[in-house]
């Protein structure tokens, strides 16, 4: 099985990418042409989204740099320690909507700390692929297209990562604690 899923993991790109050649000049598509006008219109979205990307990265820079996610940390720990989340998570919970990496970052501090057998890196560990990083996606995907009304979106993103937050601690108590 391991075999399998190695071979399709070495084939997959190489056959997606001459299946999709094969289309165009069996549809006699001018394939570099069209490839240079997708490029030329990604470098406009790309252009078009750097303020919002800019604002997420500042925003989030000077959250950390601030002190506030320790103060909230200290603050919250009795209340954490009554559901089995050890303090050192806050950081990441409260990170996670707005950036992946700095999410990482606070992920790779709690196991390099912890260890990779502990509680609390394998509930961030969890929390990682339970969550997304909902500001981040509004920011780049809305702002490519320029919507700018995202409350609902944004009200059923952070639901959906206090569920993935909420799921995430359910499922570390059951099989780890």
């Amino acid at each position: 099985m391991n075999n399998l899923l190695n071979l399709i993991s070495l084939w997959a790109l190489p056959v997606i990418l001459i299946t999709i050649l094969t289309c165009g000049i069996v549809k006699k598509v001018p394939i570099y042409e069209e490839f240079t006008i997708g490029a030329k219109d990604g470098f406009k979205v790309a252009v078009k989204i750097i303020p919002y990307l800019v604002a997420i990265i500042v925003g989030i820079s000077m959250f950390r740099a601030s002190g506030a996610i320790d103060l909230i940390a200290n603050i919250l720990s009795p209340i954490l320690l009554k559901f089995n989340i050890p303090s050192d998570t806050l950081p990441l919970m409260l990170v996670r909507s707005l950036s992946g990496s700095g999410a990482l970052g606070i992920f790779s501090d709690i196991a390099n700390t912890a260890g990779p057998e502990a509680y609390s890196t394998k509930l961030a560990a969890i929390m990682l692929g339970s969550s997304e990083t909902t500001f981040y996606v509004l920011a780049v995907y809305f702002g490519a297209v320029g919507i700018t009304k995202i409350r609902y979106a944004l009200i059923i993103g952070l639901l959906a990562d206090l569920i993935g937050i909420v799921a995430a601690v359910s499922v570390c108590n059951l099989l780890f604690a």
